[in-house]
């Protein structure tokens, strides 16, 4: 699988194209910020509607990553479901795939602020993840090392000979990786937002999303 390869806090890691992050050595694959069933929650609070089907695209692209990287550990970083009613009305043949994911694999669920408590659904549920020499959590910590973290959506637009083009983005320093969303129906924050640039250090890479993820430096 394409990916571009780094180290944190002696950890060699993978930032995947697809978005997810792979660890070789654990056999584990972190993913941020799926918010699952977000046409869902928006239909029902009576917005403007959107395909019904990120559901099924964002867990057709996990379940290829899986069989690409042949992880037994996931670890989703918080915001996985855009909230406790949309975890709620997954469909059953939803539920089953994400079942048939999890068979097999230890499943952690890190809580975020979208969706703070347990869902009816397998797997652990804790508020972070210690595994030294990192540590898994839903929103960075200043001062923190080793870190994983996802909540704000990193993304970079970048002006081309052909016109401008957006990419999400994980940003990588010496202490800690902002993922970016995983989700079909997620947003982003541009890299060089305030809270983003006032959290990285100045030598932080963004590393774009796509066929062949592209290490550049952080826009400030």
């Amino acid at each position: 699988m394409n990916g571009y390869d780094f180290t944190l806090a002696g950890a060699r890691l993978v930032a995947l194209g697809s978005g997810a992050l792979h660890w070789p050595a654990r056999g584990l694959l972190c993913v941020s910020d799926l918010h699952l069933g977000k046409s869902e929650r928006r239909a029902r609070r009576g917005e403007p509607p959107l395909p019904p089907y990120e559901t099924r695209d964002t867990l057709a692209r996990l379940e290829a990553d899986l069989r690409g990287t042949g992880a037994g550990t996931v670890i989703c970083l918080g915001d996985s479901f855009d909230d406790s009613a949309a975890a709620a009305a997954l469909s059953e043949d939803e539920k089953l795939w994400i079942a048939s994911l999890q068979a097999g694999r230890r499943w952690v669920w890190i809580e975020g602020n979208h969706d703070p408590g347990p869902v009816d659904l397998g797997g652990t549920h804790i508020a972070e993840m210690p595994m030294p020499p990192l540590t898994f959590r839903h929103v960075a910590q200043p001062g923190a090392s080793g870190e994983l973290s996802g909540h704000y959506h990193p993304k970079v637009t970048l002006t081309l000979r052909g016109g401008r083009i957006t990419r999400r983005a994980f940003l990588i320093d010496g202490d800690r990786v902002v993922m970016p969303a995983y989700g079909t129906y997620t947003g982003g924050l541009r890299s060089d937002d305030a809270v983003l640039t006032d959290l990285m250090r100045d030598e932080a890479l963004a590393v774009l999303t796509g066929p062949v993820p592209c290490p550049i430096p952080m826009r400030r």
